[in-house]
């Protein structure tokens, strides 16, 4: 999907409020959280690489979310290619 900030999925199938924005800078796909209860996020926290992401999950320990499933290279992947054949 794809509005004026963005392509972007709801990582969270249960919760239409936020949305997982992706884009891609050369090699590197980025990641950006929404949260329409929480509209300063978006200022807060800027774009994280999925190389730091990576990072992080590695210290994951169970007890919060998994970065893994929230921040989904396999959907990021999938989303920007289909944006790249419908340019």
């Amino acid at each position: 999907m794809k509005d004026k900030n963005g392509i972007y999925y709801y990582p969270y199938l249960d919760n239409k409020k936020v949305k997982m924005y992706i884009r891609q800078i050369e090699d590197t796909i980025e990641f950006r959280l929404w949260n329409d209860d929480d509209p300063m996020l978006w200022m807060e926290h800027g774009w994280v690489s999925y190389d730091a992401i990576q990072q992080a999950s590695a210290i994951y320990d169970g007890k919060q979310f998994d970065p893994k499933k929230t921040y989904d290279i396999h959907i990021a992947r999938s989303l920007l290619k289909k944006e790249n054949m419908a340019s």
